[in-house]
């Protein structure tokens, strides 16, 4: 069967490959270029969650959906349809922080794959829940998944210690799922050797979602009290021995001075 023209222009303009974060899950949070990159492809592969996420922007493309756990096979198709197509793989979030840039990039290595590729960076959970919460993470900061399916949970434990140890801001990721229930409150228990229980903690979960966010401002010694409202859909931000909460007329912030109050008068 003959190929039609616009396969044939793109297998002689060869093909290429972009890994595109869309950000918290709301079309408005995505950047320019990555709508742009979406709305122009042959093809756009992902987790059939996410791509329920951007459905006003896929339409003339082919879209390949998966599922939670099909990483490496949607890396796999991302790498084979791109030698000859413009293809994206969507990830959650940005494409980096637990994205899907790591596994896209190694099976394009594997396979040598000899076309353009972009990585396309999106708003992550932390700055997502930061911008809930206020101003938690203007200073140095730490981010630790607690999902030990891809880090042993030694490994977990040794970066949770030295991170609170070393007082930075830290953000909890996948904190709690149905096969994972106690990972967060041995998580806290570690931190709170290390960070005093007046230390501010905000909790977020469907950051900037547009649909089921909610926000609580606690403290790490009371932050256990919401452990049954806490699931994978929550961010976790427990600050350092500088933050504070301020109760505003509208609204608690969690602010984390950066230092401008050690040289400047305001």
């Amino acid at each position: 069967m003959a190929e039609s023209r616009s396969q044939s222009q793109n297998k002689a303009a060869g093909g290429k490959l972009y890994i595109v974060g869309i950000g918290p899950g709301s079309v408005e949070q995505i950047t320019v270029k990555a709508r742009d990159a979406i709305i122009n492809a042959n093809y756009v592969i992902g987790n059939s969650t996410y791509l329920d996420q951007i459905e006003s922007l896929l339409g003339t493309q082919e879209v390949i959906r998966s599922h939670m756990g099909k990483e490496v096979d949607r890396a796999r198709k991302a790498v084979e349809l791109a030698k000859n197509s413009t293809v994206v793989i969507i990830s959650g979030g940005d494409t980096n922080i637990y994205g899907m840039a790591g596994i896209v990039l190694e099976v394009a290595e594997h396979e040598s794959l000899d076309v353009v590729i972009e990585v396309l960076p999106g708003v992550t959970a932390i700055l997502a829940g930061a911008s809930i919460l206020g101003a938690p993470i203007v200073t140095d900061f730490a981010v630790i998944s607690l999902s030990d399916l891809l880090t042993p949970w030694d490994v977990i434990e040794k970066r949770l210690n030295l991170a609170a140890k070393a007082d930075f801001v830290v953000a909890l990721y996948n904190p709690k799922s149905r096969k994972r229930q106690s990972n967060f409150s041995k998580a806290i228990e570690i931190i709170r050797q290390h960070k005093a229980d007046s230390v501010p903690v905000g909790l977020v979960k469907n950051a900037l979602r547009g649909k089921g966010e909610e926000r609580i401002v606690t403290t790490l010694g009371k932050v256990m009290e919401y452990e049954d409202w806490i699931d994978m859909s929550t961010t976790i931000l427990v600050g350092n021995r500088d933050s504070r909460i301020w109760n505003s007329k509208k609204k608690e912030f969690i602010i984390t001075p950066r230092g401008y109050h050690k040289k400047y008068d305001y």
